[in-house]
């Protein structure tokens, strides 16, 4: 039964995944209808796509201010607010600054559940558990943009107002998130290095690892101690957290340039230039979505088996060979279409069984806990720059410069992250977070 508990916990602040995924990708079908709604020029156009994705960059740039103050379970609710609103608000909006308030929102939400989800699943997971249920995160984000395609595709035929419908069914998911947080704890690492809470937190660590709940106390207790002892170097930047800082900048910098969230966002719009009708590019976004979900699932649950570093190095091989493939096919022009769908699932296959899984189980790993709210924020809002300038440049990049050039500079980008993978990046599987922060701090 305690091992369910953490299991439950873990599927509860999952759910903060599904909606992240949900509102991200949702406005890939819309996003056409709402251009001719309100006559948008390309720089408005750009600007409505990619509004979001500023919000989602405010929002993990100051995640870890709530997340640490007012604790992880707290800020959660904000996050759960913030989706529900923006998914009424820009369903019901009747001009477009409404609309891009509350989709600027709902992209505040995305950034700091980045933040505070997977710190919160790390923070009560067993070590040899922590890979998959961490990943749980990251399975809840492509299941969302699966409903999300699918749901699109479904609200589709629904006339002149079925965009408004594709945002607004978001509101029913984003109240089931809201009244599941009341019934999951606080985290016991903040409980103990925030609030000096040591009885309740032991009462959580006694349901999470029964067996060295008293240690596990005494190591987080002595990470606290040391904190205190040097409060003079415990900034971020202070060099004493140079390694993790570098870890987590690199490894989300290398998740952006691979393409992906191009891809997510302008799916449709993709598989247009690639010669599809618009009903069949849809379609081939619902496909994009499942593969995504299965190769996810795949990942999650040999995580903690093979290893996080592992996964990134099969991935990365994958990754050059499949971007180079869509390169090479928009090189041969219409007569080749066809195959640059099946080119981007089998990018999207090797993407979410090691970038996509891995991401946010690594970053949430590698900083000792008096820094890890910071490290991640740092690590997210590093993920969310890169994917606002993707997402606002991309439409411009593919007009000026073509689909093949666009996708070889992708895959040149995977060449060096599978240099990254091989001469940096450390392995974290089976230690607890105490030991990997104390490892990473150590490396040269």
């Amino acid at each position: 039964m305690k091992k369910h508990s953490v299991l439950a916990w873990s599927m509860v602040v999952a759910l903060g995944g599904f909606l992240f995924g949900f509102d991200t990708a949702v406005i890939s079908g819309a996003e056409k209808s709402i251009q001719q709604f309100w006559n948008l020029s390309a720089f408005s156009h750009g600007l409505t796509i990619s509004i979001a994705l500023i919000g989602t960059v405010i929002g993990s740039l100051v995640g870890s201010r709530p997340s640490d103050y007012f604790g992880r379970k707290n800020t959660l609710y904000f996050v759960a607010a913030a989706y529900l609103l923006s998914s009424l608000g820009t369903a019901l909006a009747d001009n477009w600054y409404i609309f891009l308030a509350f989709r600027f929102l709902g992209g505040l939400g995305v950034g700091i559940s980045s933040v505070t989800a997977p710190i919160y699943i790390s923070e009560v997971s067993p070590a040899h558990r922590r890979g998959r249920l961490v990943g749980l995160f990251q399975f809840n984000v492509v299941l969302g943009i699966l409903i999300s395609y699918l749901s699109n595709y479904l609200l589709s035929q629904g006339g002149e107002a079925s965009w408004r419908w594709m945002l607004g069914v978001q509101a029913f998911p984003s109240i089931i998130f809201l009244v599941l947080i009341y019934f999951i704890p606080e985290s016991p690492r903040w409980l103990i290095l925030k609030r000096g809470a040591y009885d309740k937190a032991l009462e959580i660590l006694r349901i999470i690892n029964p067996l060295n709940c008293n240690e596990e106390l005494a190591a987080i207790q002595k990470s606290g101690q040391d904190m205190l002892q040097n409060k003079s170097s415990d900034g971020l930047f202070s060099g004493k957290y140079k390694t993790p800082v570098i870890l987590a900048v690199l490894f989300a910098f290398f998740n952006q340039v691979s393409g992906i969230n191009a891809i997510i966002y302008y799916a449709p719009r993709i598989f247009e230039m690639a010669g599809l009708g618009a009903h069949s590019s849809l379609l081939s976004t619902v496909g994009i979505g499942m593969v995504n979900f299965i190769f996810t699932l795949l990942a999650i649950n040999i995580i903690d088996k093979v290893g996080r570093k592992t996964l990134m190095f099969i991935g990365s091989i994958g990754l050059i060979v499949s971007l180079g493939l869509v390169a090479f096919a928009f090189l041969g022009g219409s007569s080749h279409g066809f195959e640059i769908p099946i080119y981007v699932m089998l990018f999207i296959a090797f993407f979410a069984f090691s970038q996509g899984a891995v991401i946010w189980v690594f970053i949430s790993e590698i900083f000792p806990n008096q820094v890890r709210a910071k490290g991640q924020t740092l690590g997210s809002s590093t993920h969310w720059v890169m994917a606002a300038l993707i997402a606002f440049c991309f439409p411009y990049l593919a007009e000026s410069f073509g689909g093949a050039n666009i996708f070889f500079f992708f895959s040149a980008m995977m060449v060096l992250q599978l240099v990254f993978v091989w001469k940096m990046m450390p392995e974290t599987k089976g230690k607890s977070l105490e030991q990997i922060g104390e490892n990473v701090v150590l490396m040269h």
